[in-house]
């Protein structure tokens, strides 16, 4: 099958799109991706890319064709024009170099912005080819929540832009249950709206792990770990708050992975509330190598803010949580704090709530070994029982190969 993929966000990035399309390759699919010039989360297009984007035109057996585009830099005002500008130039550039070119199915990847449908949209027209869209994101309702846009009008705006896309996709995939009534007030009655969620992005056997160097050594620490983006989202000031309550409990370690727009913020506040003991900030690594840093931890931590839209979402790196047999700490309302409770693989307290975080450390710190290993091991059930990655992938392949064969009848017929 010819697959074509428009993600803003590909490899170097660390996103589950790069998983992807390895596996669609692996299992014999022809894949092109249209994607932009690698810069997130830094804010500018990576050195590395800059002095040799010829390295970067293959990944995984796929070929990626890159457009250029406003790096995101700093600020919400250049966060837009980078989402503008990734849209007109997948739009104008993409579709030149793409041109003569037929594919079985177009795959469009939406963790943010939505804007990245417009070029996907384009390109089913001209193509006649069936587009699938991936929403990991909900506009304009994630707009709204994290304050980036305020104005009623402009968000009523947003919202007609996101039915022009969903309405003229084949199959919408929403990333959580709750996602799906959410999807389908934005399209028509008609429109093809199924349950799809993540996978863990990594796989774990820490038998064979040597512990990440970077993370300080010591027996005696409680540590829990952070990893993903450090942005508005994530809700930092009540992880802070739950640190600073916690801070003379010495033996209590908070580790950070990751990088993003709050990350400057984060530091200065650690600095500020004067946690440098305990509250680490060690830096962004490739997926690669989080097996190595996940077994410094005795709890993964989970947070998102305490607003309507993010107790709809599943955060993606839960899945890579349950995956690791490690117990989860939630700071969530939700779809996502249900996963956590009803499974019994962690703790979780209600979003945005610092003091009962830091009464759900405490509790998880007091356990037995044995009682923690336990909840991994229940997280590590549900993992294989609902986000199998193999299951998953081969029901997305099915929904794609069942377009394919609708479209070509239907090709067929009209001429």
């Amino acid at each position: 099958m010819r697959i074509l993929v428009v993600s803003q966000y590909f490899w170097p990035e660390n996103f589950r799109i790069n998983d992807l399309v390895t596996e669609w390759c692996q299992r014999g699919h022809e894949v092109t991706v249209l994607t932009g010039y690698p810069n997130y989360p830094s804010g500018e297009v990576f050195p590395e890319f800059r002095e040799n984007p010829g390295a970067y035109a293959r990944y995984g057996g796929a070929r990626v064709v890159r457009v250029p585009l406003l790096s995101r830099g700093s600020g919400a005002v250049r966060l837009l024009v980078n989402y503008v500008s990734f849209a007109l130039s997948a739009s104008c550039f993409g579709v030149w170099r793409l041109r003569g070119e037929t594919y079985d199915v177009i795959f469009a990847f939406e963790p943010s912005p939505i804007t990245v449908g417009l070029p996907a949209v384009l390109l089913r027209l001209l193509k006649r080819t069936p587009l699938v869209f991936w929403v990991l994101d909900l506009w304009p309702e994630t707009l709204e929540a994290v304050g980036v846009v305020k104005s009623p009008k402009i968000l009523k705006m947003v919202g007609h832009m996101v039915s022009f896309i969903y309405d003229r996709c084949d199959l919408v995939l929403a990333q959580s249950q709750s996602f799906v009534p959410a999807i389908r007030k934005h399209c028509h009655p008609r429109t093809w709206v199924e349950y799809f969620p993540s996978w863990s992005d990594s796989t774990f056997d820490f038998s064979s792990v040597e512990p990440a160097s970077e993370v300080p050594t010591g027996s005696l620490f409680f540590n829990v770990m952070f990893a993903g983006n450090i942005g508005d989202a994530q809700d930092f000031p009540a992880i802070l708050d739950a640190a600073e309550k916690l801070k003379g409990q010495r033996n209590i370690r908070w580790l950070i992975l990751g990088d993003g727009r709050a990350a400057d913020y984060v530091r200065s506040e650690v600095a500020r509330r004067g946690l440098a003991d305990c509250f680490l900030m060690l830096g962004q690594y490739p997926v690669e190598r989080m097996p190595s840093f996940y077994v410094h931890a005795d709890a993964l931590l989970l947070s998102l803010r305490d607003k309507p839209i993010f107790a709809m979402t599943i955060p993606g790196k839960l899945q890579s949580y349950l995956a690791s047999g490690i117990p989860v700490l939630a700071m969530l309302n939700g779809e996502g704090a249900a996963i956590v409770s009803g499974s019994r693989s962690g703790l979780s307290c209600p979003a945005g709530d610092g003091k009962a975080l830091a009464e759900a450390v405490l509790e998880l710190a007091a356990m037995s070994p044995e009682e923690r290993s336990k909840m991994g091991e229940r997280g590590l059930a549900l993992s294989l029982k609902d986000f199998d990655r193999n299951i998953l992938i081969a029901k997305l392949l099915a929904w794609f190969d069942q377009l394919a064969t609708k479209n070509k009848h239907r090709l067929g017929m009209s001429r």
